[in-house]
Order: structure tokens, then C-alpha cells, then sequence
């Protein structure tokens, strides 16, 4: 008799602790940017479908973490040509891949990054920049390496990284001009 009462119990607790609603809890959504920003770090290069070639032997992605004033935009760039935006707020934009010009422009970018892979240091925490700083997170197939730069020597072309600021800001300017056009077109 006493299995069956505490299996009664753990069954009653069960159902107590669990929700009300059969509707997962929703996130907000710039905790979900900041988690798609985690998963492009994290993730197995393979679980994209990238693998090293001779074009990019090291580097399968990049992410410039840019500060602006009202927070931190992420800027992604993928060897697959998938390029997305992340912010620390609200706004984010993903599925670059879709378009020709992003798909150019993101393979672009990593190009750049694999030139400075041996400058990056390897590491595994994924902090923002501090303000005025600019991260660069180089995601390698063994693991990812970080370049950290002063914003205005960047935007002056005066660091060793000036390039691979320029390479996302392209990605930026791509992925701004899908997202006018969408709104146009539906006006």
C-alpha cells in the first residue's frame, strides 16, 4: 500500500507544478535574440552543414558584436551565405540567406574573418563589448576565437580589424535594404 501512495503523491505533485495551459511560457523578444546569438556560438559548425573547405579552412562564421546607443546589435555571417541581426532589444533580423545580395555579402564576411583567425584568441565566454568596443567572434570548427577592437579606431580604419568591421557592416547595409523593400511592398 505505501508504493502506491507515494506514487499518488508524486503524481498529485506533478500535476501541481505543472502550468495551467498547454501553451509553453513565451519568451520576450530580446531574450530571444540573445539566445539565437548563443546558439550561433555554441552550436556545431556541422549542425549548419558547414565543414571546412579550402576557401574557409577555419572560420565558418562570424559574429560583430556592434554597441549603439540603445544597446548591442549582433550582426551574423555564415559560410552557408545565412546572415542575420541580433539585438540586445527588440529587433532582430534573420533569413538573410533568401536573397542573392546577403548570400554575397555574408560568405564575403567570413573571408574577411579567416584572414584574422590567427590573430583571435580562443575562448568560450560570450560576453558583450563595453561601450566603445567591438567584438568579433570568429566560429571556428574547433571552437571559437574573439578579436576585440576600440569602435572609433574601427570606423577610422586605423585597426588591424578595420576590414572585418567594413565586411559586416555590408552584411548590415544588405540586410537594411531587404527589410525597407519588404515594408515598401507592402504599403
Amino acid at each position: 500500500m505505501r508504493p502506491l501512495l507515494l506514487i499518488s503523491l508524486v503524481i498529485a505533485g506533478c500535476f501541481t507544478a505543472m502550468s495551467q495551459t498547454n501553451e509553453p511560457p513565451k519568451k520576450n523578444p530580446a531574450e530571444m535574440m540573445r539566445e539565437m546569438r548563443l546558439r550561433q556560438l555554441t552550436m556545431r559548425p556541422s549542425e549548419f552543414g558547414e565543414k571546412p573547405t579550402a576557401e574557409f579552412p577555419h572560420v565558418c562564421g562570424v559574429l560583430m558584436d556592434w554597441p549603439i546607443e540603445a544597446g548591442t546589435v549582433t550582426v551574423v555571417a555564415r559560410t552557408t551565405g545565412d546572415a542575420s541581426i541580433y539585438t540586445t532589444g527588440t529587433f532582430g533580423v534573420i533569413g538573410g540567406i533568401g536573397h542573392e545580395n546577403v548570400r554575397g555579402v555574408a560568405k564575403s564576411c567570413v573571408r574577411v574573418a579567416e584572414s584574422h583567425f590567427e590573430d583571435a584568441s580562443p575562448t568560450k565566454d560570450y560576453p558583450y563589448p563595453k561601450a566603445g568596443r567591438v567584438r568579433f567572434y570568429l566560429v571556428g570548427y574547433d571552437g571559437v576565437r574573439v578579436i576585440d577592437g576600440d569602435l572609433e579606431s574601427l570606423r577610422q580604419e586605423r585597426d588591424k580589424c578595420s576590414d572585418l568591421y567594413e565586411a559586416a557592416q555590408m552584411v548590415v547595409t544588405e540586410l537594411r535594404q531587404i527589410t525597407q523593400g519588404q515594408k515598401s511592398e507592402r504599403r
